[in-house]
């Protein structure tokens, strides 16, 4: 099942692409492929399947939030290419 010539040439358009039509033919087959597949997922009964945001389980693995010793100011320092008083001088980005 191909899908209808307009669809394509519709997404075509919002994606900003042009098409030969060759490509709109092809394009238009395999949007075809994807339309029958969500018609067959359409046809499960899913009304005992609990909504969910995400098929899997998510946890953030991230690390303790511990305070830990910081870098001495000369070492940080150390390698500035230009520094003032104690501070590091950069370019001037904005005019």
């Amino acid at each position: 099942m191909a899908a209808p010539n307009l669809d394509v040439k519709y997404v075509a358009h919002l994606a900003r692409l042009q098409l030969t039509p060759e490509e709109e033919k092809k394009f238009g087959e395999q949007l075809g492929h994807i339309l029958e597949h969500i018609e067959k997922l359409n046809q499960l009964d899913v009304s005992s399947v609990e909504p969910t945001a995400h098929a899997v389980p998510l946890v953030n693995v991230t690390r303790r939030d511990e305070v830990t010793p910081s870098l001495p100011h000369e070492d940080a320092m150390r390698n500035a290419p230009a520094k003032r008083d104690g501070l590091f001088i950069v370019p001037k980005i904005v005019e």
